[in-house]
């Protein structure tokens, strides 16, 4: 059984399962809509990208949270984009997110299980052939329009592999991909 806590836009999870700490989750989406309303710039939407909060017994809905989160970040790109459009025009702003669709096709375009970085033949990593799978639908995307949504790189996960891509380095791309794909929506 679930309740909504008092004031708090979000369902908590029941005491026996872990949801995000309410606190910290509350403290940022204020601090989001501080820097957002007054225009301030003190956060990006790969800030909000990568936002991540401590899990407790009985928080917030990590799933609710996380659509909230997407919901947030795509505004903040969205007038990222406008600012960018203002001050360099739409030809500057086309330009750098086509230059940026080019480098990941061309990241994309390299032989399977060899995309990314290997993480070390004694240390885990993302599944070679499941990253590989989504940088194929990626492909496809800047290649020929095929449709990928945010969200779906959002939701992206991957079981871990001995010796697989080295996460940090896959998670950057796909950051970047969302990035992309938000400039040119």
């Amino acid at each position: 059984m679930t309740e909504m806590s008092a004031g708090a836009p979000f369902t908590r999870v029941p005491w026996s399962k872990r949801g995000y700490e309410p606190e910290a989750v509350q403290a940022f989406l204020d601090r989001a809509r501080s820097s957002y309303q007054g225009g301030t710039g003190e956060l990006a939407s790969a800030d909000i990208r990568v936002a991540s909060f401590p899990l407790v017994r009985g928080g917030f809905d990590m799933r609710s949270v996380d659509q909230a989160l997407a919901r947030l970040e795509d505004a903040f790109a969205s007038r990222e984009r406008d600012a960018r459009i203002r001050a360099d025009g739409v030809d500057g702003w086309v330009g750098e997110a086509r230059a940026e669709a080019e480098e990941l096709l061309a990241r994309f375009g390299r032989p399977y299980g060899r995309r990314f970085d290997r993480a070390g033949a004694f240390r885990s990593g993302y599944a070679t052939a499941e990253v590989d799978a989504v940088a194929d639908r990626l492909a496809r995307f800047f290649a020929r329009g095929e449709p990928v949504s945010a969200d779906q790189l959002r939701a992206a996960a991957f079981h871990a592999q001995r010796g697989g891509y080295r996460e940090e380095q896959v998670d950057a791309v796909l950051d970047a991909a969302v990035r992309v794909i938000l400039a040119v929506r």
